[in-house]
């Protein structure tokens, strides 16, 4: 990897890190903002220039969700990076399994089941996990139904399959409680609203776990895309190490969206884009999608909450308009290098 591409990924995080601090209904000096960061520093004690208030607002609402964004950023383009090496398929996201449909019905239940007039339930990000889990659990049983090899492509459909059947369940209970429509939709449309460091101390673990397996995979992942008999013949195992990267990357997917929501497309945005620019060599892929995919997230996290006014405007929806015409022009592009 070259170093100017690592570089300019740790730059564009710095450089994430305080637009996201510095603006939004508040602004605050970039300049202040940076002084401030390094405050944080032990030691270090610098004049900011900053207000008491202007110093809670950064510290106490705005940096846990730019740090969610953050990590809820590098997981899905990590993720999704892993999954197009891991099925060989470009248009592989981290939502192929099932893990999106089984985290929205998880926090469907749990919404539309409470006691009525009961708050927030504490088990919402939980519900999310435990359904993304069970729906990658029933893509994988499903995935061998055919036979005892779990090929890629089997594993794909059966991924589909298990969507569709989870969010037809997930209809049928909205049909079923229309009086949580509301809550329910605001959750599925992606958000990283956070009161405080909890959200980010759920995912924070399973962050650094699954980061820490796919990164010592890189070598593994460029061996897969030259095919199994070939990668076979070059002493690697390439189910085990398949099915490690499929496990490690589902994982970390239901830990992010277990505490942001369903955020499509920066699993392929990020990617791509760093695939025609550095080449696919996953060995730069990899650590560049973690840094330029947290980047990605939280100056889109930053757009939506300045775009819409007064009135924020859902993750989701600004990663589906950035990422809908983006899909598009990679399906295009791979159909041609296949004709």
């Amino acid at each position: 990897m070259r170093p100017a591409w690592l570089a300019a990924g740790v730059v564009a995080v710095l450089v994430a890190v305080v637009a996201g601090l510095a603006f939004g209904s508040v602004s605050l000096p970039p300049g202040g903002v940076a002084v401030e960061l390094l405050n944080l520093i032990p030691g270090v004690h610098l004049d900011s220039g900053l207000t008491e208030r202007e110093v809670a607002i950064l510290t106490e609402l705005r940096l846990p969700r730019v740090v969610l964004g953050l990590l809820v950023g590098a997981m899905l383009s990590l993720a999704g990076a892993a999954y197009q090496g891991a099925f060989r398929n470009p248009l592989a996201d981290p939502h192929l399994l099932g893990v999106a449909a089984g985290a929205g019905l998880g926090v469907t239940a749990v919404l539309v089941l409470r006691p009525p007039g009961a708050g927030l339930p504490i088990g919402v990000p939980a519900a999310a996990f435990a359904g993304a889990l069970i729906a990658v659990a029933l893509t994988w049983v499903l995935g061998a139904a055919g036979g005892r090899d779990r090929s890629p492509s089997a594993l794909i459909l059966a991924g589909v399959a298990v969507s569709a059947f989870l969010s037809a369940v997930q209809t049928y209970l909205l049909q079923r409680h229309v009086e949580s429509l509301r809550e329910v939709y605001s959750w599925l449309l992606g958000r990283l609203g956070t009161a405080g460091w909890h959200d980010v101390l759920v995912v924070l673990p399973y962050t650094v776990l699954t980061a820490a397996i796919m990164l010592t995979q890189r070598r593994e992942l460029d061996v897969l895309t030259v095919g199994d008999e070939e990668a076979t013949s070059l002493g690697l195992h390439p189910q085990r190490s398949r099915y490690l990267l499929i496990v490690a990357a589902s994982l970390g997917t239901a830990a992010a969206v277990s505490v942001s929501g369903l955020i499509g497309f920066v699993g392929i945005i990020v990617p791509h884009t760093l695939r025609l620019l550095t080449g696919p060599s996953y060995r730069s892929l990899l650590p560049l999608s973690l840094l330029f995919g947290a980047a990605f997230l939280a100056l889109t996290d930053l757009l939506a909450r300045v775009a819409g006014g007064a009135a924020e405007i859902p993750i989701g929806v600004v990663t589906a308009f950035l990422g809908a015409p983006f899909f598009i022009v990679v399906l295009r592009t791979t159909r041609s290098a296949a004709a």
